[in-house]
């Protein structure tokens, strides 16, 4: 794993330990902030820029009906209830203190999901492919893996890598299962060479 990545999955975790068995709504709140916050031009780094942010979202979260007691007077929408929307209101304002939010905020996000698809018995498979597959090879490629892996689901992504000449590379939680036409020619050459 990258130096970035271990970065991402130390702030993943102190986001879903803060959080604990709300992490999933907590998740949601995260996106649906981090987006807002994307779209603010400029630097966004430091202790003012954090003070800042933070009376924003809080500004924000009062005009939607929010309150440090829960929702405004009569609203009957669901809505994440306030520890979920403190943790996220605090942890983006803490990424940007530390000057991480541009650069690793999509990488945290990946890896909050990751450690609840985890959570939930979720695979992660990264189909990557010559060509685009069809949507019933993506289907039955799905099932074959969880009735083999007997994970509770399978989250497939697929990745378009022409270099692969045909076939398929699978990338299941680490492992590497290469059924591509390059794997296979590059297999033989292996072999051949040590003959």
């Amino acid at each position: 794993m990258t130096p970035d990545g271990r970065l991402s999955g130390r702030w993943a975790a102190a986001f879903t330990g803060a959080c604990g068995v709300r992490a999933e709504s907590g998740l949601d709140c995260l996106r649906t902030m981090a987006a807002a916050v994307k779209a603010i031009p400029g630097g966004l780094f430091g202790q003012d820029a954090a003070l800042r942010l933070e009376a924003l979202l809080r500004g924000a979260l009062g005009d939607a009906g929010f309150s440090a007691e829960g929702r405004g007077a009569g609203d009957k929408s669901p809505v994440p209830s306030v520890p979920e929307t403190e943790y996220a209101v605090r942890f983006l304002s803490l990424l940007v203190r530390k000057n991480l939010f541009r650069r690793h905020i999509d990488s945290i996000v990946r890896q909050i999901e990751k450690r609840l698809d985890g959570q939930k018995g979720i695979l992660e498979v990264i189909a990557e492919c010559a060509a685009p597959p069809d949507s019933g090879f993506e289907e039955y490629l799905a099932k074959e893996i969880q009735k083999k892996t007997g994970a509770a689901g399978i989250k497939l992504r697929t990745r378009r890598k022409p270099e692969l000449l045909g076939g398929y590379r699978l990338r299941i939680d680490g492992l590497c299962v290469d059924a591509s036409l390059k794997g296979l020619l590059a297999g033989m050459t292996k072999e051949l060479e040590h003959d």
